[in-house]
């Protein structure tokens, strides 16, 4: 027998995937579907919560539960990430200094000055992906947008793990839905570190596409 978790969950699905809660509408408040499934508000919000895992609804503070629209997908490859439709971008530009794994990361000295370029983007109103990019000061652009300097060379390490709570507030998801971290340090051809970059994508609307290229080495043969 399912817990009342399940069963008012799997009710509430079957009333969004029926179209009687449409896409973009606001749920009743969690008092008011406490009092119509007659439980908890703590079992109300675990039911919720299991929804939002879902991706079928989202909470937004001091406003409540939202039907979500159907979330775009992202596909990351190659350094770069491809929406399957435009999605617009707000940027936010920030001077700091070095400090933290970011010292090793960048291969700069304690309180190098930096630049972070925040990239949050919006499908509507819901964010849809997060990446902080890291440069040295003396390589920041005067104006944005910033053109990426050449590259030699990005190594990238690909994580999924749970996300912060920051993480999970800024992407109105539950904290027990894993999101995929991407760090990306990319050089020049002089081996220095040009950029540090690190996004985050939650699981319900990101792909990672990886393509190996394989090279045939030519041995010589002795006489």
């Amino acid at each position: 027998m399912p817990s009342l978790r399940h069963a008012i969950a799997a009710d509430l699905r079957t009333q969004i995937t029926t179209g009687f809660f449409k896409a973009g509408e606001r749920l009743p408040s969690e008092p008011r579907l406490a009092a119509d499934y007659k439980v908890s508000t703590p079992t109300l919000r675990n039911a919720l919560a299991l929804l939002q895992a879902e991706g079928l609804i989202e909470k937004i503070h001091g406003k409540g539960n939202f039907v979500r629209h159907p979330l775009r997908r992202l596909t990351y490859t190659g350094g770069h990430l491809t929406p399957d439709t435009d999605l617009h971008v707000t940027i936010r530009t920030t001077n700091l200094r070095a400090s933290g794994d970011l010292i090793p990361l960048l291969k700069v000295p304690s309180r190098t000055p930096l630049t972070e370029f925040l990239y949050l983007t919006h499908q509507r109103e819901s964010p849809h992906s997060l990446a902080r990019i890291y440069v040295p000061r003396d390589l920041a652009p005067s104006e944005l947008p910033w053109c990426r300097p050449g590259w030699a060379e990005s190594q990238e390490t690909v994580t999924a793990r749970l996300p912060t709570p920051e993480e999970a507030s800024t992407f109105r998801i539950s904290s027990t839905l894993a999101v995929l971290a991407i760090t990306r340090v990319s050089s020049d051809t002089t081996g220095r570190v040009v950029e540090v970059a690190r996004l985050v994508l939650p699981g319900d609307r990101a792909n990672a596409l990886f393509i190996t290229h394989h090279t045939t080495e030519e041995r010589g043969t002795e006489g």
